[in-house]
């Protein structure tokens, strides 16, 4: 009977640690593994953010880019990590929505990683050289639909979000086009501009410099609604007459799977807050993303509802990354 009471004796010190333990995170550093190189989209933002939490966390959050495989690399990493939430992931919707629907990726998304917070949204806008005979979005559509396979227009890849939106947009209006895909979304601009290409759908970070010069012109962008960050610019949805369709580029942060619950809602919590100031809020108009954080539940539904909308699509045009 003695030795039987003494063993929970024993046990209660290792038990009452624990919550303490999980009271301590952050213990160290963490690192913030951004899966692209420096300097882009999904690159800043996750600066942003690192700085954003090294001020809340009272501990440092390093940045560690880790490109490669269109993301895959450093995406795979943060899947394989020690889930103690000292290692978080600058995510994007190209690797995390896209890459297991056209690749075979090394990650499993729904078992291995947990959705934190996704930042918001960025639209995309349907972009023509101001030359183009159409000058609104319902009267390119008609004259796109009324010449099969003579119009073309570039994305940054095969199975990239750019080929992606645009291959919705076209399916949902009837467009038949021929895709031509470039090495990164530069190019792709440069071949729009050249005249080499006839439209295409890109981001205000990588377009507004250039509708506001003159040199190409927007005919409406892919939100569902009207767009504070694009003001007169008409939803898709209603301006082409495509009803349904309401996408966006995405960026958030998420961790391995198995990080505790707390930490996960420790992070929202302080990346929510800091969205909410002005400062925050001015940054990420600055690279064309509207601010909207959703937790980890609405995160993990819009990242299922997106799985949905986008499977079809791609197995019946047979998209495959090369």
């Amino acid at each position: 009977m003695l030795r039987r009471r003494a063993l929970p004796l024993a046990l209660a010190p290792l038990l009452a640690a624990r919550p303490a333990a999980a009271q301590a995170w952050p213990s160290k550093p963490l690192r913030m593994v951004i899966p692209w190189p420096p300097g882009q989209a999904t690159d800043v933002i996750g600066r942003m953010i690192a700085n954003l939490l090294t001020a809340s966390l009272g501990q440092p959050v390093v940045p560690e880019n880790r490109p490669g495989a269109g993301g895959m690399i450093g995406t795979d990493a943060v899947a394989k990590s020690v889930p103690d939430g000292h290692t978080l992931l600058s995510a994007s919707i190209g690797p995390i929505t896209f890459g297991p629907l056209v690749n075979r990726t090394p990650y499993d998304v729904a078992r291995e990683l947990a959705p934190v917070v996704s930042f918001g949204l960025a639209p995309y806008m349907l972009l023509v050289k101001p030359s183009f005979p159409a000058t609104d979005a319902r009267s390119f559509v008609a004259l796109v639909k009324g010449s099969p396979s003579k119009y073309t227009f570039p994305s940054s890849g095969i199975g990239g979000a750019q080929h992606l939106l645009t291959a919705m947009f076209n399916a949902r209006a009837g467009l038949d086009a021929l895709h031509v895909p470039f090495q990164g979304s530069g190019p792709a601009m440069a071949a729009l501009l050249a005249g080499q290409v006839d439209y295409a759908i890109d981001t205000p970070a990588a377009a507004n410099a250039l509708v506001r010069d003159g040199s190409l012109r927007v005919l409406g962008q892919s939100l569902g609604k009207p767009s504070a960050l694009l003001p007169g610019v008409p939803p898709l949805a209603e301006a082409a007459d495509v009803p349904g369709y309401d996408i966006g580029g995405w960026n958030g942060l998420m961790v391995a799977a198995a990080t505790p619950r707390p930490i996960i809602e420790r992070l929202f919590t302080e990346v929510r807050q800091g969205l909410a100031t002005t400062e925050l809020r001015d940054r990420f108009a600055s690279i064309g993303m509207e601010v909207g954080p959703l937790g980890p539940e609405q995160f993990a539904t819009m990242l299922r509802d997106q799985q949905a909308l986008f499977g079809p699509l791609i197995r019946q045009l047979g998209i495959r990354a090369e």
